[in-house]
């Protein structure tokens, strides 16, 4: 019973304190010298900091392994917001107005695997590290020259791509081969090459792990280069006509 009464005594102090720094302060959350897990939700290596008013990213705890801060105003990831974050796995930033990531900002993270930054006004995608398995950069601004030449070649785990409705031109080649769901739906792209998905010096390969590709929304018939999916389970989602 004392511990229940310990627990409830901890989460009514945290829901007040919140609340006064909000309603007191609502520009200075997420300012260094508060205290991150006052204003923000604690639990284990989580951090959830969504809809707090932040305009850039708080301190955060060095054992943070998730961090969310959606629904917020922040406008800028800079090199040092997260350095020294060995052990941080996600990061999601959906809904800010986030328009520039610092270069290093975010490929020195070990450990990070899920990145979602949706629904911002991101211009250019920084390096990313290897170990990425999601990424999600959807309801962007990128264009043309905003993914670098082979961002994607290193990361030999990377499950779930998504890219919609931002103003890309060409498919970011070259995809890992552990992809299995490709998102680019209501972009600029305008042809796909044989080579995109497949491989042409060899007639007998399949690219088995990729079953889901979005290529809707986009300027493209996929009916004049059948060869270009003859190596997928499934053809692309896309305009035959």
């Amino acid at each position: 019973k004392i511990q229940h009464l310990l627990s409830f005594f901890c989460c009514v102090c945290h829901v007040r304190l919140r609340a006064f720094f909000t309603l007191r302060c609502p520009l200075l959350v997420g300012v260094t010298g508060l205290p991150t897990c006052v204003l923000c939700t604690c639990l284990g290596g989580s951090v959830y900091c969504d809809d707090t008013k932040l305009v850039h990213v708080p301190p955060l705890p060095k054992d943070t392994t998730h961090f969310y801060a959606r629904y917020n105003r922040i406008m800028k990831i800079n090199k040092s917001d997260f350095a020294n974050m060995n052990k941080l796995k996600r990061i999601d930033l959906t809904h800010n107005a986030i328009s520039k990531i610092d270069d290093g900002a975010l490929f020195g993270l070990p450990a990070l695997e899920e990145l979602v930054i949706r629904e911002n006004s991101v211009i250019q995608l920084p390096a990313l590290p290897a170990t990425m398995t999601l990424v999600d950069v959807s309801h962007n601004k990128l264009g043309g020259t905003s993914i670098q030449n082979e961002a994607f070649k290193d990361m030999t785990g990377l499950l779930y791509l998504y890219l919609t409705d931002n103003n890309i031109d060409h498919v970011p080649v070259p995809l890992p081969e552990s992809l299995r769901s490709l998102h680019l739906q209501n972009n600029n792209i305008q042809m796909i090459h044989g080579d995109t998905f497949c491989n042409l010096n060899d007639v007998n390969y399949v690219r088995t792990a990729l079953e889901d590709v979005r290529l809707d929304g986009n300027p493209v018939n996929l009916s004049r280069s059948p060869q270009a999916y003859v190596c997928l389970p499934r053809i692309p989602v896309g305009a035959l006509i």
